[in-house]
């Protein structure tokens, strides 16, 4: 029965297009790497009109981040700096805050608060927001546009993530197959070159990520990348610590490498290779997970909810993504440029992907559910969105891989003759280097050299005493390769071309395994496109950070204890004297007793005197209030009392009401976060 392979060539153009337009659209318009920690309150707020210049400025984050000295910067309206540069850690419990103190005396006008921090998962995370004393000016200060982790730095390290992902994936997945699919490879030199190259390319990747780890999370600048003082900053923390301890294991990983490659491959003796084959399994293991477990502390894995077991899940997820996209890279290199591949390889590589598939989808299941944690999520979230791609590719991989299984089971099936099957290469077919005793790849002498038109072993080339023609007559073909040794090089040549041409019609000839070639070629160009999705989705804020986010931001900024609520609002009654602005402190501003201050000016900053002010709070969300409050007038344009209940906490809103003349009145309101 004749079997035709399927032409995947157009298919898999079609898939690389529409994988890269779902990417660029996902993409387009996104900072280099977002922030994975969230600003969720301040205090002074953003906007905010404080009477009085405040001690020190808080800043409260959804997430655990770093902070370095210049983290927090207040630059007053003509940009230079009003803090003291002392940063207090003032979180308590899950609250996660921080200040900065002020400079006493700073006088009026605009201030600027520009922070800058890393996230608990390594990522950068900035920002600046604005608030006034007294009242609000013009300001001269400027700030950077970029993007926290973007520029050329930016892109610089995520190409370094990419192939840091790269490099693991080849380095343990090709010493995966070697070991428990294909023996025989150890001493097959693409093989080793694969592999050895993906060690490289990790602790290149590696030692890149470790120098521009300053620039990446601070000034931006690619000269930093060599600042030694920056340099010891990064050893001191998480991540240049999983990126120490990355480029220690390599070493060890460099030995295994050696052993593979170099006693093993050479082991002759059946219980000798057997036991040397279980230590490097034993040892491999270790160290490929100790690897993995350098990105499973330092990023995602280690933040957020149940990281005792979210880190062992990423750890065996990294494992198994590495055996099984490492281990299609050689069993691809194999194919097309090793002399052959026993079928047996490919039938246990078969059994390791569809493990390793297995533990995919579960601990995918796990991860999806811990950083999206909800439908909205899911399709709402940039992170969602990505995770589709992922998914969508994943499952294209899987559905091709079941394609490479079926060409494998076809060549499994016994040939006519009773013989084994062998797969051959494309390239190298003439070469015996690596050959093992049980490869069916044919001898320049077997059946049907001789039939091959082209060469000048017919009997027309041949002079009458059996040598050739151009050599003379009466001279053997020994005599002439030993006159003439360039003509029996020539002679060699056409034979060994020959002997190469054949074996391509045969293995063209041969269905089965030319569909695995371009089914295998096929999974490695979509994993290719996996990984960089991967990437991607290692650098982008979770679905489930990002919610959280955006509901504590939505709710409000949150009031700090012991320091009062200042909001400013402008008003206009229409009458004389009817613009001006009201600014209100509710001091301590928590629950419980609280003072107010009510302060009356006009648009050019002077007091105001008004016939009449009231206040009212109301809880909306629990039904309570409104609770009057009428303040006694102390001054000019200041009313204030004391005493004033506020019974829980929550998002109250004060009206004000103002009236300028007996007919001219207005009410004005703002929603705070209290308590």
């Amino acid at each position: 029965m004749t079997t035709t392979a399927p032409r995947l060539g157009n298919a898999l153009a079609r898939l690389l297009i529409l994988a890269a337009a779902l990417l660029g659209t996902l993409l387009a318009g996104a900072a280099p790497a977002s922030a994975h920690a969230a600003l969720t309150g301040s205090d002074p707020k953003d906007g905010a009109v404080v009477a009085t210049a405040p001690k020190e400025v808080n800043l409260t984050f959804s997430e655990q981040v770093a902070m370095s000295p210049d983290s927090i910067r207040v630059l007053d309206p003509a940009g230079r700096r009003a803090d003291t540069g002392e940063i207090r850690d003032l979180c308590s419990g899950s609250v996660v805050r921080y200040g900065v103190g002020l400079r006493a005396g700073l006088p009026d006008g605009t201030y600027t608060v520009a922070w800058q921090a890393v996230s608990a998962d390594s990522h950068p995370v900035a920002g600046a927001f604005t608030f006034s004393v007294g009242a609000p000016s013009t300001t001269s200060v400027a700030l950077s546009d970029q993007a926290p982790g973007g520029g050329l730095v930016g892109a610089l390290y995520g190409i370094a993530r990419y192939l840091a992902y790269a490099g693991f994936a080849v380095l343990v997945g090709g010493g995966a197959f070697v070991l428990a699919c294909w023996p025989r490879g150890a001493s097959v030199r693409p093989v080793q070159q694969t592999v050895v190259r993906g060690w490289l390319t990790l602790t290149g990747a590696t030692l890149a990520m470790l120098l521009l780890r300053h620039p990446y999370t601070g000034s931006g600048k690619l000269s930093d990348a060599f600042d030694l003082v920056g340099l010891r900053t990064v050893l001191e923390t998480k991540t240049g610590a999983a990126l120490t301890s990355r480029l220690l294991l390599l070493g060890a990983a460099a030995l295994f490498v050696a052993v593979l490659f170099g006693a093993y491959a050479r082991r002759t003796d059946p219980k000798e290779k057997k036991d040397l084959s279980f230590g490097l399994a034993l040892g491999g293991t270790v160290v490929a997970a100790g690897i993995a477990g350098t990105w499973a502390l330092a990023e995602h894995a280690s933040t957020g909810i149940q990281p005792g077991v979210a880190m062992p899940v990423d750890i065996l997820h990294l494992l198994a993504v590495a055996a099984w996209l490492g281990g299609l890279t050689v069993l691809l290199v194999a194919l097309y440029r090793a002399p052959s591949v026993e079928r047996s390889a490919v039938e246990r590589f078969s059994k390791v992907a569809l493990g390793s598939v297995t533990a995919l989808a579960a601990t995918g299941l796990y991860q999806s559910w811990r950083q999206v944690g909800s439908w909205s999520a899911l399709t709402g979230t940039r992170y969602g969105q990505l995770l589709l791609v992922k998914i969508g590719l994943m499952a294209v991989l899987v559905g091709i891989a079941w394609i490479s299984r079926r060409w494998t089971q076809r060549l499994a099936e016994p040939s006519p003759g009773g013989a084994d099957k062998t797969l051959v290469a494309d390239d190298d077919l003439g070469s015996g280097d690596d050959l093992g005793a049980g490869d069916d790849l044919g001898s320049d002498e077997g059946p049907g050299a001789d039939d091959d038109p082209g060469t000048d072993e017919s009997p027309e080339a041949e002079g009458p005493d059996g040598g050739s023609e151009a050599d003379g007559p009466g001279v053997s073909g020994e005599a002439a390769g030993s006159v003439d040794p360039t003509r029996a090089a020539q002679l060699a040549r056409q034979r060994a071309a020959v002997a190469t041409a054949r074996r391509k019609r045969e293995r063209d000839a041969d269905p089965e395994r030319t569909g695995l070639r371009r089914s295998v070629l096929t999974e490695a160009a979509v994993a290719v496109v996996l990984l960089a999705v991967t990437t991607v989705l290692t650098s982008t804020e979770p679905g489930r950070t990002e919610e959280e986010a955006g509901r504590a931001t939505a709710s409000g900024p949150a009031a700090v204890p012991d320091r009062p609520v200042d909001i400013r609002l402008p008003f206009d009654t229409g009458g004389v004297d009817g613009k001006g602005v009201v600014r209100l402190s509710l001091d301590p501003g928590r629950t419980g007793a609280n003072a107010l201050h009510i302060f009356v000016e006009r648009p050019n900053g002077k007091p105001l005197d008004v016939p009449e002010i009231k206040v009212a709070l109301t809880l909306e969300a629990k039904n309570v209030g409104p609770l009057p409050v009428t303040p006694d007038r102390i001054q000019t344009g200041h009313w204030s009392a004391s005493g004033v209940q506020v019974p829980m906490p929550g998002d109250w809103k004060i009206q004000v009401t103002v009236r300028t003349s007996e007919i001219d009145q207005t009410t004005i309101d703002k929603n705070v976060k209290i308590g």
